[in-house]
């Protein structure tokens, strides 16, 4: 077992590491409030995964609630369905709230969490590799809006972090690879000894292999503790996680969110971002080849989508949740294993690498 723990004061909580978390009550009990727990799942998770959490909490008063499991369903109407059956079944401010999935489950169970009752306790339970490295940890709880991604949200800690490498044989192999995307942005925007090591061991994590699978993401998950423990609310370094996100986030919004999976748009936006930053004279060709690289050897898009233009980018830019006095702010590496957020990118600029 790993575990690696996110220090923000009396919000503090760890981060659990293990092959069969999922069915260690011990994980689970010290972090439950009360004796009523609400697992929130979707319909694809529920079959897989229901036995085996309802044997960790075994002890308590459980019930399943499950949503339509894709991108598409991280609604305000989702929301409303988790939060009227909370309020029909008369669940007061002890209850904990489980999030069993990955991270549309997460981020939606966040969410609830952090409004229901104005905050009940709840544990993530990340079933995918980009909800382990990435949304499960530091707080960040939203849905999906037409008009822009993560626009309705709130910053709010999970009690603690359970992470079963287990479920990651589960995933469909395209879901893998749009988690390794979140992996790889850590190495481009701050470590490059971790961008090396996925350099040389792509073979070994695509195989699943445990011992590499585990490592890879104790590292993100550290890395990730480090930053948010800095910027909690993201007024800083924080913004820095962001690398590839907002080409990323365009391309969801306009292609239709899960028409192109999360991790599929970040990779595309992360190789943009290394373009640009390659016409500011920061990285080399050479630089940009390997980020490229990187993506392909694990199964993730280089190019964005063939119908979209520079209009279409810019219209969802504009609604980027770095935008300040109506200015777009960029994540760009300076160099492999260095990124600055800028906010003086040109049209002509995004003309020439888009």
């Amino acid at each position: 077992m790993e575990t690696v723990e996110v220090s923000l004061g009396e919000r503090s909580y760890p981060i659990y590491i293990k092959s069969g978390a999922i069915s260690d009550s011990s994980f689970f009990v010290p972090h439950i409030k009360g004796t009523k727990v609400v697992v929130i799942t979707n319909t694809t998770l529920e079959p897989l995964f229901s036995d085996k959490i309802l044997s960790a909490l075994n002890d308590f008063d459980v019930k399943i609630f499950s949503i339509e499991d894709g991108e598409s369903f991280k609604t305000l109407a989702s929301y409303e369905k988790i939060m009227s059956y909370l309020l029909e079944n008369n669940y007061g401010r002890d209850v904990t709230l489980v999030a069993l999935g990955g991270g549309v489950i997460g981020d939606i169970t966040g969410f609830v969490a952090a409004t229901y009752q104005r905050g009940v306790n709840f544990i993530q339970v990340p079933t995918t590799l980009l909800s382990q490295v990435d949304s499960s940890v530091g707080g960040k709880t939203a849905v999906n809006h037409p008009l822009g991604k993560n626009m309705i949200g709130a910053f709010y800690q999970p009690k603690a972090v359970i992470i079963d490498i287990d479920t990651l044989l589960s995933l469909p192999k395209k879901q893998f690879s749009a988690g390794m995307a979140e992996v790889i942005k850590y190495g481009v925007l701050g470590d490059i000894e971790f961008f090396e090591y996925l350099e040389k061991n792509h073979k070994a994590i695509n195989d699943m292999d445990t011992s590499y699978l585990i490592n890879i993401i104790k590292n993100c998950c550290q890395n990730k503790a480090d930053i948010v423990a800095q910027d909690e609310k993201e007024s800083g370094v924080r913004a820095l996680l962001n690398l590839g996100h907002t080409f990323g986030h365009a391309i969801e919004a306009e292609m239709g969110y899960g028409v192109w999976l999360h991790g599929e748009a970040v990779a595309v936006g992360m190789v943009q971002a290394s373009e640009l930053a390659q016409l500011r004279g920061w990285l080399t060709a050479d630089d940009v080849l390997r980020v490229t690289n990187l993506n392909q050897n694990f199964g993730l898009p280089s190019k964005g989508p063939k119908s979209m233009t520079l209009d279409n980018y810019l219209v969802h830019m504009k609604k980027d949740k770095k935008v300040q006095a109506d200015t777009i702010r960029f994540v760009l590496p300076k160099q492999i294993g260095k990124a600055i957020l800028v906010n003086d990118v040109t049209e002509s600029e995004l003309k020439n690498i888009l």
